[in-house]
Formats: structure tokens, C-alpha cells, sequence
């Protein structure tokens, strides 16, 4: 006993934003995602996400006077490795606290449709910013964070809260809906969310839970 998970999780998770393109601005914006995971083993996860949500920047901030909002969605997968995999956390409480650390990364899609711009420069008369309203683009997704594992009666961890913290790194310059300068655009976002064992139930080689 204690050696036993489930290869299979169902989560959800909100998702706080912060977008880096075209303008200087950056305003916060939410997110709401959905995941199934295939569970290599309690701490190799291999993850099917979709994420809906807005990002937003620019206003009074930005010099050209510059403003937008963006709805998107995107569809990644990920694979995420947390530290139990590859230390030893027997006999010992700080590795056991750090055996849920994990790193992540994968790649996705990410479509976006912007629902509002301003393209005619607020502070230069005249000024245009061209641009596509729809974008469609590859994008990489590195994340860090923590999964706080809850175990049943049978000590399998059958639900599991996860926070983390993830950038992605899209390959294009148009989700904001602005095609200007050189560099890509990008989101940051904070996301807290749960996960739900539904079965498969499987042995790891060593116990799950904290023992000494």
C-alpha cells in the first residue's frame, strides 16, 4: 500500500495573464483550461490541454496611444517531470516537500480573434499599425510550479491541487492583432487549478506517499 496511482487525470484550471508584444502596456486578463493526463508514473505526466481566454494591453501607457483585446484559444501538449522521479525522498522531510516540484514544456496552437483595436495612432496623427483580427500560430509553453498530491484511504494521491506559473512563447507577431517591429509576441500567466483521478489504477516502483 502507498505504491499505487491512477494512470488517468481529468483538471480544470483558472489562469491569470499578462501579455508582452506590440504594445508597452500589459494589463492582467483571465483564463479558464481544461486537461486530461496519462500518467507515465506519479510523477511523469503527459498532458492534452485547451485554454479559453482574453489578453488585453496598451491604453494610456503605450506611446502611440495604442490598445487592444484579444479571445483566444489554444490546444497544447505537455510533458511535465516533477523532482520525485529522479531524487530520493525516503527518510528525509525537504525532499519529500520538493518531490512535487515539476518542469514542463510541449507545444500548441493558439488561435486568436481580436475583439477590439485601435489601429490610428492616439498620439500621432496620421500613424497606422497594420495587422491581421485572426491569427493562427505555433507556440511553446515552459512551465515551473507545485502539485500538492491528496491521498484516499488506499494512499493513492487521487486528487492533486496544482499551481504553476507558464510562458508561452508564440511563433508570430499577429495575436495581438499588430504586425510591427521584430520580436514575437508572448503571454505570462499564474494559474491554479485540481485534477481528478478516473482510473487505471497501477504500481510505482517505490511508495508514493512520505515515509521514514
Amino acid at each position: 500500500m502507498g505504491n499505487d496511482y491512477a494512470r488517468y487525470d481529468v483538471g480544470f484550471s483558472v489562469g491569470f495573464n499578462q501579455f508582452y508584444g506590440d504594445v508597452n502596456t500589459s494589463k492582467s486578463s483571465n483564463a479558464v483550461s481544461f486537461n486530461f493526463n496519462y500518467n507515465q508514473g506519479p510523477f511523469v505526466n503527459l498532458i492534452l490541454e485547451g485554454q479559453f481566454g482574453k489578453l488585453t494591453g496598451g491604453g494610456t501607457g503605450d506611446p502611440l496611444g495604442r490598445q487592444f483585446a484579444t479571445d483566444y484559444q489554444y490546444y497544447a501538449f505537455r510533458i511535465q517531470l516533477q523532482a520525485g522521479e529522479i531524487i530520493d525522498y525516503s527518510d528525509s522531510a525537504v525532499a519529500n516537500a520538493l518531490k512535487n516540484l515539476y518542469v514542463g514544456t510541449g507545444i500548441g496552437i493558439i488561435y486568436g480573434n481580436v475583439s477590439s483595436i485601435t489601429r490610428y495612432s492616439t498620439t500621432i496623427p496620421g500613424y497606422y499599425t497594420p495587422g491581421e483580427d485572426k491569427s493562427n500560430q505555433v507556440f511553446l509553453p515552459a512551465r515551473i510550479g507545485y502539485e500538492f498530491k491528496i491521498f484516499n484511504h488506499y494512499l493513492q494521491p487521487n486528487v492533486k491541487i496544482d499551481i504553476g506559473y507558464q510562458y508561452n512563447n508564440v511563433f508570430g507577431d499577429e495575436l495581438d492583432g499588430y504586425r510591427a517591429g521584430r520580436s514575437k509576441d508572448a503571454y505570462s500567466q499564474f494559474t491554479i487549478g485540481a485534477k481528478f483521478s478516473i482510473g487505471g489504477v497501477t504500481s510505482y516502483r517505490k511508495q508514493i506517499d512520505y515515509f521514514h
